[in-house]
């Protein structure tokens, strides 16, 4: 393991810096925000219990991880900016999450195929962070890789069950993997925050673990007895602000309370 590389201390005294860093921290944040959104609709929704209590406290873990990166972000901000303010009172142009995590709970196999797609590169993602130049970040990748390790199981285990199982489930998985499989190559999209935090070591270059997560996914998909799909092409704009129509209903519910009784505290 390379030693890590400890960031400027006059690093963030650079407006350019700061707001680079704000942006790229967005960039992972928000993919959690959005996801544990999703997830947290289908509470109370499973296909039975275990799944249903499980993928309920998968969005627990993932909204108990942006709230780490959102209070990161409100100290960089100033301004007595907030969590919740990040989280609620932006526009959807705003967010930067991929576009995978916005897209419907069509059916259990579509939940399980987009959580598989995200949680093996959440996992790669967030071992290559504990080497940031960015001593917070080293902390939060170490806090949360527990929690993605356990993830990564849970719907790896659940797309084997589902493509290996009957011919339904097996038809199924196929479809979402088919339908979702165009949407992966973006969570290795570099922005240009992204490039300069990969110049100063904040961020991992994920482009280096790209072959690694797409063997990664066909050899999963292989023992599922699920088809690889060949696309010639991959959709992007999520991470530069450019959502799916589901974007904008998403927020309108999650955004409804503070929009309507603002500055209201529990």
């Amino acid at each position: 393991m390379k030693p890590i590389k400890e960031l400027n201390p006059q690093f963030l005294e650079s407006k350019e810096n700061k707001e680079n860093l704000i942006q790229y921290l967005l960039g992972v944040a928000d993919n959690y925000l959005i996801l544990g959104q999703r997830l947290g609709e289908l509470c109370g929704h499973g296909p039975n219990l275990e799944p249903d209590i499980a993928i309920t406290n998968i969005s627990l873990d993932l909204l108990g991880q942006v709230r780490s990166y959102y209070q990161y972000i409100s100290q960089l901000k100033g301004n007595r900016t907030t969590e919740d303010d990040i989280a609620f009172l932006r526009k959807e142009r705003e967010y930067k999450n991929v576009l995978l995590v916005e897209l419907p709970n069509t059916d259990f196999a579509y939940v399980i195929a987009r959580q598989y797609f995200f949680d093996v590169y959440n996992l790669m993602f967030l071992n290559a962070l504990q080497q940031s130049a960015d001593e917070t970040l080293r902390a939060l990748a170490f806090k949360g890789i527990k929690e993605a390790s356990y993830h990564e199981r849970f719907s790896g285990d659940w797309l084997k069950r589902l493509g290996d199982g009957t011919q339904e489930s097996h038809n199924k998985m196929q479809q979402a993997v088919n339908d979702l499989w165009i949407y992966t190559e973006e969570l290795f999209y570099k922005t240009p925050a992204d490039q300069a935090m990969i110049r100063v070591g904040v961020a991992p270059d994920m482009d280096v673990h790209k072959d690694s997560y797409f063997n990664k996914l066909k050899d999963q998909l292989t023992i599922a007895t699920l088809g690889v799909p060949d696309v010639p092409y991959f959709q992007k704009g999520g991470k530069q602000g450019i959502h799916s129509e589901h974007m904008g209903r998403i927020l309108a519910e999650m955004q409804y309370m503070q929009r309507t009784y603002p500055g209201a505290k529990w």
